[in-house]
């Protein structure tokens, strides 16, 4: 990453204390931006915000995406230089639970925050992170380019895929000569801090330190996962060229993994719990009344490789590795979680 950049750059993230808007909060923070923050309060026990002591680093205010008026003025005081959007409802499960909340975080959530920079003059530019699972997905084994056709056979999936829909809208209406906005595309993320529901990793954590076995669903389900840094790795070369060079990097763009670590759900947590605590700590789980999941999800990223000269660092393994490393210190060794998340991401920047 450019320090130089970076330095006194004032930052605001929406969702800055969830799992990797944490890791992006304690990234920009090392970098010596200055960071704002508006979330709803952490909803995990623990949280990778909380163990850190975020809230003493970074300047946050509590408030929910969907409120316009209070995300407007929040926005007015801070006058930021560069606004990353990562606040929304972002399990697929718990969008089966509550649609209504869904689309209302993630599309009005999408809304508020374009509206909310429509009068700014400090705004230079805009990441709205949306998914991997934006896409209209056939499940024909192909790895989506930026420009395939949005979709999504859920409710989290298509809120996300009308998220781009409704950026693409507001920045050919009202952003033709002002603030450079792009979207983000993801892969699933694995790393240190992540304590949400319904997610492989964390779950899995859960039930050993529950001395239980972990039942895994869609255990042939392939996904794009890599290191939770990769991508936000992306996201900051990103901004960079959105400040720098405007509206010519305003488009879409994939942040995923090299195609041979594309795995499945049972190989990811087969080797994670060999890694973690010796294997044999789980089980598959046999349930034909699941809701829908996608069984293959692969991101084609040669654009990013190519214009933003981005490239992901980490294999599979060294991904595995390095989350296992974050939570055997966290439980284990008990080393200060700040500066034990600093060491990896020096680490990966030294890749």
């Amino acid at each position: 990453m450019n320090k130089k950049f970076w330095k006194n750059k004032k930052v605001f993230i929406t969702g800055h204390n969830g799992f990797k808007g944490s890791w992006l909060s304690i990234w920009l923070t090392e970098l010596g931006a200055k960071v704002y923050g508006y979330s709803l309060k952490t909803n995990t026990e623990p949280s990778l915000f909380e163990t850190c002591f975020l809230d003493e680093r970074v300047n946050s205010v509590t408030g929910d995406i969907r409120d316009y008026e209070k995300l407007k003025k929040t926005i007015t005081s801070v006058e930021p230089d560069i606004v990353i959007h990562m606040a929304a409802q972002a399990l697929v499960l718990e969008s089966y639970e509550n649609p209504i909340e869904t689309y209302q975080t993630n599309l009005m959530g999408t809304v508020n925050i374009l509206n909310a920079i429509r009068e700014s003059s400090s705004i230079k530019a805009l990441i709205n992170v949306t998914s991997d699972k934006c896409y209209e997905n056939k499940e024909n084994f192909k790895a989506f380019k930026e420009s395939d056709a949005m979709g999504g056979n859920d409710p989290y999936s298509s809120s996300k895929a009308c998220s781009e829909l409704i950026t693409t809208g507001y920045r050919a209406s009202f952003f033709k000569n002002s603030v450079a906005i792009a979207t983000a595309r993801a892969g699933n993320v694995i790393g240190g801090g992540d304590w949400a529901l319904d997610r492989i990793i964390p779950d899995f954590i859960k039930k050993m330190n529950q001395n239980q076995k972990l039942s895994i669903r869609n255990p042939k389900a392939i996904r794009p996962w890599q290191f939770v840094l990769e991508p936000l790795s992306g996201y900051l070369s990103l901004a960079e060229k959105l400040f720098t060079e405007g509206h010519a990097y305003a488009e879409a763009w994939n942040f995923g993994p090299d195609n041979q670590d594309d795995k499945s759900v049972e190989w990811l947590i087969s080797k994670f719990d060999k890694e973690y605590c010796g294997g044999n700590n789980f089980k598959i789980l046999l349930n034909d009344n699941l809701p829908h999941e996608a069984n293959y999800l692969k991101l084609d990223c040669l654009k990013s490789i190519k214009r933003l000269n981005w490239s992901p660092k980490l294999n599979i393994e060294e991904c595995i590795s390095l989350t296992s490393d974050w939570y055997k210190n966290f439980y284990t060794q008990d080393k200060d979680v700040y500066e034990f998340s600093v060491k990896q991401i020096k680490q990966f920047e030294s890749i």
